[in-house]
């Protein structure tokens, strides 16, 4: 069997498993649970990955920071999907969070607040792929052609992207086949399999697939990069104990202060966390409300 062919059988299967999972809630549990009178404290983190994917990379920050506080335990939650996570974090089922930007703004009238982020801003871009044997040379050569998105709602690889190509001519409601496929990866494989004309995701899950899928990356290229903004923020539900969400906070903004941290930090390709309140999400709000404006309602809550 081709390799083409073996990832076409992939993407089939996934979606055929998702079509059948519509109204079944896919909830992975990943850490073991809480020993007896260990306190629990759920942590939602936003589909940045796949859950298997999103489990290697917090998974092991979830055990940091119970051995590091006693008489507590922290479940990773991921979520089906997008709409799945911000069904639950706007219903307040999170303890902590780590939400995207747009999210973020949100969840900060549904008593959540900023008490992180993570760093690296200038990878909290968008970037827009083609094939390398891909005819497309310019925005307008889209017309009338599909591009992959990960999620309506996907800030860096969905919401930047549209709004990059809206200021380069494209109506994107209009002159663009729109494809929602899911994940990160899911759109980076529409476009090395020629389903998509282009596909939109964000450099961190670009590197790390092509790190370890070195064919996509031989076939696959970036055309085109977006503007940044802030990156992905920590949130506190407003009934945790400020003692303790102070406590997580040091843990996580200190964490590439120690060789375990470091590891932790290098499974995320991230340097580290940083220190972030409401007001750091302000461009964000701005840009929101530019792109509504623009380019198409968000449906905002």
């Amino acid at each position: 069997m081709s390799r083409i062919l073996f990832w076409l059988l992939i993407l089939l299967g996934l979606g055929a498993c998702q079509a059948g999972r519509q109204d079944q809630e896919y909830l992975p549990h990943y850490t073991k649970a809480p020993p007896g009178g260990e306190r629990e404290y759920v942590f939602g983190v936003h589909p940045l990955h796949n859950p298997e994917r999103l489990y290697e990379m917090f998974g092991p920050i979830m055990d940091y920071l119970a051995e590091r506080i006693p008489g507590s335990h922290f479940r990773l939650e991921a979520s089906r999907n997008y709409a799945a996570f911000e069904e639950k974090l706007y219903g307040r089922e999170f303890d902590f969070a780590l939400p995207n930007p747009y999210q973020t703004v949100l969840a900060l009238s549904h008593g959540y607040r900023v008490f992180g982020k993570m760093a690296d801003d200038e990878n909290f871009r968008g970037i827009i792929l083609l094939r390398k044997d891909s005819p497309v040379k310019a925005v307008a050569d889209l017309k009338g052609k599909a591009v992959s998105f990960p999620a309506p709602t996907a800030l860096a690889a969905t919401l930047l992207p549209q709004f990059f190509l809206h200021t380069h001519g494209l109506d994107v409601s209009r002159d663009i086949e729109l494809r929602y496929v899911g994940s990160q990866e899911s759109s980076i494989m529409n476009v090395y399999l020629g389903n998509v004309a282009a596909g939109a995701t964000w450099p961190p899950p670009w590197r790390a697939y092509i790190r370890e899928h070195p064919e996509v990356g031989a076939a696959v290229r970036v055309m085109w990069e977006t503007e940044s903004l802030p990156n992905n923020s920590l949130m506190a539900r407003d009934d945790i104990p400020q003692d303790l969400v102070a406590t997580v906070k040091g843990l996580l903004v200190e964490m590439h202060g120690t060789e375990q941290g470091r590891l932790n930090l290098e499974r995320m390709a991230l340097s580290r966390f940083e220190s972030a309140d409401g007001d750091t999400y302000v461009p964000v709000r701005e840009f929101l409300d530019r792109f509504e404006r623009a380019v198409r309602p968000l449906g905002r809550p």
